[in-house]
């Protein structure tokens, strides 16, 4: 029987480590197997400058050279933990010093647009951002969009099943891929890269790998499906007084927007009042007043320059109806991305010291009582305590941030990421409990898109059965049975 992942983790190489590196430069040149000060001068995270630590970083540049550093590491049973862009919040790329770590970035090939298809075959460390502009630059539009797309990767997007912001229309990573290539533990490559959108020819084990966080195999080229583009975006804040308003609003959008509502942003008001405080250098000019108990970002996405005219329009019935109180429209592209800036401003709220963030789904009706129910658990532990919401309402995820204590004067912006005192780790332990025990009822997620890691482990049954968690094992002792893929992340 295989000894639990979290054991296998702590487990050095069975084979001598010199021997191990010596079998990877052989196979990819010395000059992409990197150790010593060469791994420590890089950063462990975009946000964590600390040393990385792993036993040697490696750079493969295609399918060939990852199945011959998974087969190696598997045969010494060293741990086998890959890079991307590093922007995850949820430990999932978290290494040790007897690690390997699997660098991607030597993977970042975008093949021609097949505009026939709608389908662009990418490797896994593209960058978001520079794949969205190939889909532009041939017409077409790629389906997800994140704040990090100027580095995230595509494999790191499909390894935890990447949401965003415009989830509404397009749905999450997995609606964007059409086949992909993997290497499995032991450096077995296994491809469906026909590019098929319909293809029922048994187990689509293609979907396991998606969101599995590198767990299962690691993803090395992916199909990807483009749309038609919509270069005309309309977007529009709005304020509104009571949560009812916001339901109906959605769907009253939904309806008079004739599918072009591309995203249905909302902002309780504490984080729009922080982001807006004029006290604090990059604050945003408030779009509207300060003192509505809800904000609604929406944005409209068509091909015509009568979407801007179609979002005016729903606008005006939605305030006859009495379901916003106020609200502005953009009168031009620099102007909606100043009404999102209101938004996608977090450093202010993470310069809190100490700062806790979140990232839960659950149903749409239960958000009033949930929020109250965690605001009310988080004062009485901390009377003070600064919460902040806003999120992806109609796709069911919120963010949430939970800040016990103030803006330090001089204070820098903190992720959750970095060395923790005992005493901020007893605050999380306790923040997380508030957080995540109320979903558990609720039928809720302690994670809507940034996937497990190490963070989330210990909560992860307030989401799974234990038949699925069972089975969650099957699959991992199938496909991995010496855990040397990521180990220690998900359970």
């Amino acid at each position: 029987m295989n000894a639990p992942i979290a054991e296998r983790a702590s487990a050095a190489p069975r084979n001598d480590v010199s021997s191990l590196l010596d079998t990877l430069r052989v196979r990819l040149g010395d000059d992409a197997v990197l150790t010593g000060d060469e791994v420590a001068n890089r950063a462990r995270h975009v946000w964590d400058a600390r040393p990385l630590q792993a036993l040697a970083l490696v750079r493969p540049s295609g399918t060939e050279e990852v199945s011959a550093v998974l087969a190696a590491c598997h045969a010494a049973g060293c741990g086998v933990v890959t890079h991307g862009g590093t922007t995850g919040l949820a430990g999932g790329i978290d290494s040790a010093p007897h690690e390997i770590v699997l660098s991607l970035e030597r993977m970042r090939t975008i093949e021609p647009v097949a505009t026939g298809e709608r389908t662009v075959t990418v490797q896994a460390g593209a960058v978001l951002e520079r794949v969205q502009e190939a889909a532009r630059e041939a017409g077409l539009q790629f389906g997800l969009d994140l704040g990090a797309r100027g580095s995230c990767t595509i494999g790191g997007n499909i390894g935890t099943n990447a949401g965003g912001l415009s989830v509404l229309r397009y749905g999450m990573m997995r609606e964007q891929v059409l086949g992909l290539e993997a290497v499995l533990a032991d450096g077995t490559v296994v491809s469906s890269m026909k590019g098929l959108l319909k293809n029922n020819t048994g187990y689509d084990w293609t979907q396991l790998m998606i969101g599995s966080e590198g767990t299962l195999g690691v993803v090395t080229r992916v199909v990807l499906r483009l749309r038609p583009a919509t270069p005309v975006v309309a977007t529009a804040m709005l304020g509104c007084e009571r949560f009812d308003q916001v339901v109906g609003l959605l769907g009253a959008l939904s309806r008079d927007l004739d599918g072009t509502l591309n995203a249905f942003e909302v902002i309780w008001n504490p984080f729009y009042r922080l982001n807006t405080d004029a006290a604090h250098a990059d604050h945003v000019d408030a779009p509207l007043g300060r003192d509505h108990p809800l904000y609604v970002i929406v944005e409209s996405r068509g091909c015509d320059e009568g979407t801007t005219a179609r979002l005016s329009d729903a606008l005006e019935n939605a305030l006859e109806a009495g379901l916003i109180t106020d609200a502005v429209l953009a009168g031009s592209d620099s102007e909606g991305r100043r009404l999102w800036a209101v938004r996608e401003q977090i450093e202010i709220a993470l310069r809190h010291d100490p700062v806790f963030v979140y990232d839960v789904s659950l149903p749409i009706g239960c958000m009033p009582a949930y929020l109250d129910e965690v605001e009310a658990a988080l004062r009485e532990r901390w009377p003070a305590v600064n919460f902040y919401a806003y999120g992806h309402l109609a796709d069911g995820n919120l963010h949430l941030m939970v800040a016990p204590g103030a803006i330090r004067p001089g204070a820098t912006a903190r992720h959750g990421l970095g060395e923790a005192s005992e005493a901020t780790l007893a605050q999380e332990a306790t923040s997380d409990r508030i957080v995540y025990d109320p979903l558990r009822a609720l039928g809720g997620s302690v994670s809507a898109e940034h996937g497990i890691g190490t963070k989330k482990r210990r909560w992860l049954a307030h989401s799974r059965s234990a038949a699925e968690l069972a089975l969650m094992r099957t699959l991992k002792n199938a496909l991995d049975p010496a855990g040397t893929l990521n180990p220690g992340k998900l359970f």
